[in-house]
């Protein structure tokens, strides 16, 4: 009888090891995708088709736009960990990632990628539109061929990437209008400009680590951050102007104007906080006002679209 236990014990003990190996990858394909990333594209997709439609938005339209959508952005990210492995394996907080520990191989990661891609393309294609398509492929290579290699040769690879970068918003509004307007472009530009604070915040807070792999993610000469903060207080001054132009072309209505121009003065507030003090701890507050900030916009559009 304790024989047969025994055994049985061995059987569930090996059961849930292979259980347990297999959740363990189905999370690090996960992590491939960066869903934390993923998660602000797809918001941003699903206020730019939100935006674009003239009266009731078709949910069909919506759900085909943002997964396709997702499969892009899944694809671009799975090939930025494949082709930034190595600089992932020097730096403390990548590390840990699939490839660089060695949990996946490079391989897979390559055809997990190019799978993703292929299939976000040819949906957005299918069930959305050409354009769209063509928008989210020409975002998935400008990003992985011209904006990743810049990161070990410029600074400037930050003003690059915020191009591709900002590109969700606009696929979502030619989703559902084949076209993109000044409204799309106005939507496109407040993207645009949200990236610098948030995006340069971040550097700052992993500088060394970014140094450590060779990535120029803040100018070389200027240990001191003055033209890192420079950039962060003049585009969070901007983002105050095209946080309220939706109002100003009708889009929107008084109670987003309020909101928008609230928030927006709140983030100024925050990034010259950050500027002043310029320590890893204010920007990783300044981090988490551009998390809070962008979301909370959107919502306000939503709520009192005109």
């Amino acid at each position: 009888m304790n024989i047969e236990g025994e055994m049985a014990k061995v059987e569930i003990s090996a059961i849930s090891g292979k259980l347990d190996s297999r959740l363990s990858r189905v999370s690090d394909y996960f992590c491939l995708i960066k869903p934390e990333v993923t998660f602000l594209v797809l918001i941003a997709t699903g206020l730019g088709s939100y935006m674009a439609a003239q009266g009731a938005l078709s949910l069909w339209t919506l759900f085909h736009a943002v997964l396709g959508t997702a499969l892009v952005a899944g694809g671009t990210a799975t090939l930025n960990h494949y082709i930034e492995r190595d600089l992932d394996g020097r730096m403390r907080r990548t590390a840990q990632r699939p490839l660089p520990s060695g949990r996946l191989k490079p391989r897979e990661v390559l055809n997990f990628g190019i799978a993703l891609s292929v299939l976000g393309g040819a949906y957005l294609a299918v069930f959305v539109n050409l354009l769209t398509s063509v928008i989210g492929l020409l975002t998935l290579l400008s990003y992985l061929l011209v904006y990743t290699p810049l990161k070990r040769k410029t600074s400037w690879a930050t003003f690059i990437g915020a191009f591709p970068g900002a590109a969700p918003v606009l696929m979502g509004w030619t989703a559902v209008r084949n076209s993109a307007g000044l409204e799309a472009w106005v939507l496109y530009a407040l993207l645009f400009a949200w990236q610098f604070p948030h995006f340069l915040a971040i550097a700052w807070m992993y500088k060394e680590d970014y140094a450590r792999a060779g990535m120029l993610m803040l100018p070389q000469r200027d240990p001191d951050g003055n033209r890192a903060f420079l950039e962060i207080l003049a585009t969070s001054l901007v983002l105050i102007p095209l946080s309220v132009t939706p109002t100003m072309l009708g889009m929107t209505g008084s109670l987003y104007f309020c909101a928008a121009l609230l928030l927006s003065l709140s983030l100024l507030f925050f990034a010259l906080r950050a500027s002043v003090l310029r320590s890893r701890l204010q920007a990783r507050v300044l981090l988490h006002v551009t998390v809070i900030y962008l979301p909370l916009i959107y919502a306000m559009m939503v709520i009192d679209k005109a």
